[in-house]
């Protein structure tokens, strides 16, 4: 609803002058430098200060290890490299493959920050807030770009400018849903969807949390099921374990975005390892929590799983049965839904795995592309068909010729549905009605010429019987006779 207002919204309300000021943006320019200032440097010294209190936590709990709070703060910059997807190295060996918890908190830090700001601001469309998204993605970008040249020499390292690009992206990626959020859609993008396009990408952010939910289901059950295989892996000492379940549990949406992987059938890899929905090769894995609910062998039951994702399709097609009357309009909607489910699959498929050093366990892999089609025809065929069938039907056009005979649609570019049908009816009515009317006026014309030949016969004397037909070959004789008043010719006399 949000969205929809800010798209019907009149950016320029009557008697404002284009490009002034309005009521709400009236801040003073230092006012409004600090409140930039304060969008860009706020989720970096939030976000630098997390990562380095849980790698203190690390520090403090593990065994035989001395804390130094300056090699905290030192390891705190590559930490908050990989918060932000930037693959690093270490002692010459890649690691790609790096946790979706501390990046799903930047995300949402960096959107709640612009959001805020937007509104400070007073910012009432994308445009007057882009400012905000400047300055927040520069500010992401040049401290990544700094830490990752410090960096240099040391035992982690990360590429100069995956630090730059990385970190940029992903909070101007934040920051535009954060506007988004506030001010709406931006105008190139509103004049290019309809509210049924609207309602399609909704219906698919809820089937993708849909299909999340039943990966992390999935992951659950599989887990609790093994619990003494989890139990088992963590090791005496509190401070190990301690740093085993920080692990796990920062791993813990990549072990989700796998699950959603196994449930809607492609499956995932590590190392050697393949477990999918029709196909399993065994394999070592690390010992970590994490992954103890691991399957060791095929089960025969595991397609069954597969009416999770269907029933993901068929709620999106439920969702969307009232979207239209035109049936062809909620596929269309359908089709948008799965778009953003594919899209959204490519993402996460994307992030949760990567090169795991040059060990046993490397890469972990997750199938993108089958995993994105897939999960787009899981949304689609059952989606369609709900969405077609629980909804409601217009009536079958009418055929072109009774439209041309019609007045009333002769100048009309749109044709109603229901307007053109009950024309239909009007014409196929008219022509019934005329013909009865032309058969009885036949018979009343037919009548009255009868009517009248029989007074003229009664008149001139001429109902007599008929003659009999003449013989072959017999002469044809006869005279003229003469009724009533009618004198004979003069000839005749």
């Amino acid at each position: 609803m949000l969205i929809m207002d800010v798209l019907t919204d009149d950016p320029h309300p009557p008697g404002e002058e284009v490009g002034g000021l309005r009521p709400e943006a009236g801040l003073p320019g230092g006012a409004r430098v600090r409140v930039l200032l304060a969008a860009a440097l706020g989720p970096l010294v939030t976000g630098y200060t997390a990562v380095a209190t849980v790698l203190a936590l690390v520090a403090l709990t593990a065994g035989r290890t001395a804390f130094s709070a300056t090699g905290v703060l030192l390891a705190a910059g590559p930490g908050w490299l990989a918060a932000h997807q930037v693959r690093l190295g270490l002692g010459g060996h890649p690691l790609g493959m790096l946790p979706l918890l501390p990046t799903l908190g930047v995300v949402v830090l960096a959107a709640r920050t612009a959001s805020g700001a937007a509104r400070r601001l007073g910012c009432r469309s994308f445009r007057e807030a882009r400012p905000v998204l400047i300055a927040i993605a520069g500010a992401h970008a040049v401290l990544g770009l700094v830490i990752a040249l410090c960096a240099q020499g040391s035992p982690v390292t990360a590429n100069p400018v995956a630090a730059f690009a990385g970190p940029g992206l992903l909070a101007a990626a934040a920051s535009g849903v954060g506007i988004i959020r506030s001010c709406g859609l931006p105008d190139v993008v509103a004049e290019r969807l309809d509210a049924l396009a609207l309602r399609g990408l909704r219906a698919g952010a809820l089937s993708l949390a849909v299909l999340v939910a039943c990966g992390a289901a999935v992951f659950t059950v599989a887990t609790g099921l093994s619990w003494a295989t989890v139990s088992d892996s963590y090791e005496p000492g509190f401070g190990t374990s301690f740093g085993l379940f920080l692990l796990s549990l920062l791993y813990l949406p990549n072990a989700v975005t796998a699950a959603l992987s196994f449930v809607t059938g492609p499956g995932f890899s590590i190392g050697p390892l393949s477990v999918g929905m029709f196909g399993y090769r065994g394999g070592a894995v690390p010992a970590v929590p994490l992954l103890g609910g691991l399957p060791e062998h095929h089960a025969a039951w595991w397609p069954a799983l597969l009416v999770l994702p269907a029933a993901a399709g068929a709620l999106a097609g439920w969702s969307l049965r009232k979207a239209d009357a035109d049936p062809a309009q909620r596929i269309r909607a359908v089709a948008a839904a799965g778009a953003v489910v594919a899209l959204g699959c490519v993402v996460l498929g994307t992030l949760a795995g990567g090169r795991l050093g040059d060990g046993p366990f490397d890469p972990v892999s997750i199938p993108v592309g089958v995993a994105s089609i897939v999960a787009f025809c899981w949304i689609v065929i059952p989606g369609s068909f709900v969405a077609f069938f629980a909804g409601e039907h217009e009536p079958p056009a009418p055929p072109p010729e009774a439209l041309e005979d019609n007045e009333a649609f002769e100048d009309a570019e749109d044709v109603d549905a229901e307007k053109a049908s009950e024309a239909v009816a009007e014409f196929e009515a008219a022509e019934a009605s005329e013909e009865p009317e032309a058969s009885e006026e036949d018979e009343q014309t037919a009548a009255e010429d009868a009517e009248f030949e029989a007074e003229a016969d009664a008149e001139l004397g001429l109902e007599e019987p008929a003659e009999e037909a003449p013989e072959p070959g017999e002469a044809v004789t006869g005279g003229t006779e003469t009724c009533g008043d009618v004198e004979a010719a003069e000839g005749d006399r």
